[in-house]
């Protein structure tokens, strides 16, 4: 670090590198290869003292090492970022099919709550159609890989992975005389779906990526909401209560 009358001018070994670039790289020998916001300045620091003018070029030569970076990490490997503030981006067709999608994840703990009685059949239509979702959620992944051009391309890993939530939406589908354990299932296959999607599968876009996971949140907290009832409310069959 240079110091200067007890002030920070110069930090960091980056700043150093990229003046040895300036002085010893021939593209950087001339003033009109740098940036034209730049080059004006870089003129008149050769009027300063050499102390003034060295702190000048490393400046520039601080915000040239910046900018290559900048624009290194905006190619091809930048991924998309990912907020909830991106669900303001989403398509309305795309959010009002989706959140529509949550009415049979909800009406069965509803309606268990307010009758303050578990139905098991109830309970298992919610767990099969939580089961279709995330086999259609696998689908989507798969769907999503095969068109050319698609930053998800077809291999092992993504359509691979692919399959997974679907079987697990068959051995969900197979625990019909234990809904719990179907129940159960269906969390873990809404849950790796999601962790599919947000971490280890690229390109879906961030307004996606956010709508997904406060549809999967919703939904998981359905399902656990009706095994609390199941454990703390009497049980009884939908024919049972008509007679």
């Amino acid at each position: 670090m240079i110091t200067t009358s007890g002030r920070r001018l110069i930090s960091g070994v980056s700043v150093w590198r990229c003046l040895q670039q300036i002085t010893r790289a021939p593209h950087y020998t001339t003033t009109s290869q740098l940036f034209p916001s730049q080059a004006s300045s870089v003129l008149m620091s050769s009027r300063l003292t050499p102390t003034n003018s060295l702190l000048s070029i490393s400046w520039h030569a601080s915000r040239l090492c910046h900018g290559d970076s900048r624009a290194t990490s905006g190619r091809g490997d930048r991924k998309d970022g990912f907020s909830l503030r991106a669900l303001s981006q989403a398509p309305k067709p795309a959010l009002y099919i989706g959140v529509s999608g949550l009415i049979p994840f909800l009406s069965a703990p509803l309606l268990m709550a307010a009758t303050q009685t578990f139905y098991p059949e109830v309970a298992y239509a919610q767990m099969v159609y939580g089961a279709s979702i995330v086999s259609f959620l696998g689908g989507a992944r798969w769907g999503f890989a095969i068109p050319a051009g698609s930053p998800a391309k077809p291999d092992w890993m993504n359509l691979g992975n692919s399959v997974v939530p679907a079987l697990l939406a068959w051995m969900a589908l197979l625990c019909r005389d234990n809904i719990a354990e179907g129940a159960l299932v269906v969390i873990m296959g809404l849950g790796l779906s999601l962790h599919y999607d947000l971490t280890l599968l690229p390109g879906y876009p961030s307004w996606f990526k956010a709508m997904r996971t406060i549809l999967t949140l919703i939904a998981t907290f359905s399902l656990v909401a009706t095994l609390t009832i199941k454990k703390f409310c009497p049980e009884k069959k939908l024919k049972e209560s008509k007679k």
